[in-house]
């Protein structure tokens, strides 16, 4: 039997409705990720990237069209912990010790974080946090915060794992250091991954292709293949075939 996409979208539109004023967020976007692939989103704010997101996660409903995570609807894919997610923030419950946020997960699932022990040691090992199991968050720098929220999303062992603007909080050379070790975090997971992003090197770096959006209203315009084998080096940000790849996106994103 032929294994379905990790997230398939068809045909998917959204409107929004405010202030007296109906504003076309997606139009006819259809995007397939194969299971196991590495998939971008770019363009500029407002133009539905955050929102195809939350529709694959359930967290927004289309008013048209279709959408599968792994072979089912969004809302039972992320209720069999088929989804894991990762945000710009974060939000890691203060009180609680890196271990303690790293099992959230399983306790929404109903599952006993206790029978799991070796999957959340695992996870906490697979972001290079090892020796931090008891830290609270406050003592931990951005970069290791975000690590826990990407542990978190992973120790259901989901199928997809998505990301909206995970490192756009760090600074460059942090940026870039958490790119290379995301590479090795997915490679090892072997999940379908969609990165929502503004960077477009970001994007190349990571990604088997890079979706890119315009605005007025949300569609997809280009969807670029990447060329560069795996795993990918750092001195893959200084190539000069990169560089094209990045400014031919460029074009396009900024193309109107």
């Amino acid at each position: 039997m032929t294994q379905p996409d990790g997230i398939t979208l068809s045909g998917v539109s959204k409107t929004f409705t405010g202030r007296g004023k109906v504003v076309e967020a997606l139009r006819d976007v259809t995007l397939s990720c194969p299971a196991g692939s590495f998939t971008s989103i770019i363009g500029p704010s407002g133009c539905g990237k955050s929102t195809v997101m939350r529709i694959a996660l359930g967290l927004e409903t289309a008013n048209s069209g279709a959408v599968r995570i792994a072979g089912e609807a969004p809302l039972d894919a992320a209720k069999d912990g088929v989804t894991g997610v990762a945000f710009q923030d974060a939000a890691l419950l203060p009180w609680r010790s890196v271990k303690r946020n790293v099992e959230v997960p399983l306790e929404v699932l109903g599952r006993k974080p206790a029978r799991e022990r070796d999957q959340v040691q695992a996870m906490i090992e697979l972001v290079g946090l090892s020796g931090y199991e008891n830290s609270l968050p406050g003592e931990l720098s951005g970069g290791m915060r975000q690590r826990v929220a990407i542990a978190r999303a992973l120790v259901t062992h989901p199928q997809v794992l998505f990301m909206d603007e995970p490192f756009g909080a760090l600074d460059q050379i942090l940026r870039r250091q958490m790119n290379v070790e995301l590479q090795r975090i997915w490679a090892d997971t072997g999940s379908t991954a969609l990165l929502v992003t503004h960077g477009i090197d970001e994007a190349v770096f990571l990604s088997d292709r890079v979706v890119v959006m315009h605005a007025d209203p949300g569609r997809i315009v280009d969807i670029v293949d990447v060329p560069f084998d795996r795993p990918r080096d750092p001195s893959l940000f200084s190539d000069l075939v990169f560089h094209e790849v990045c400014d031919n996106i460029a074009e396009v994103l900024h193309g109107g």
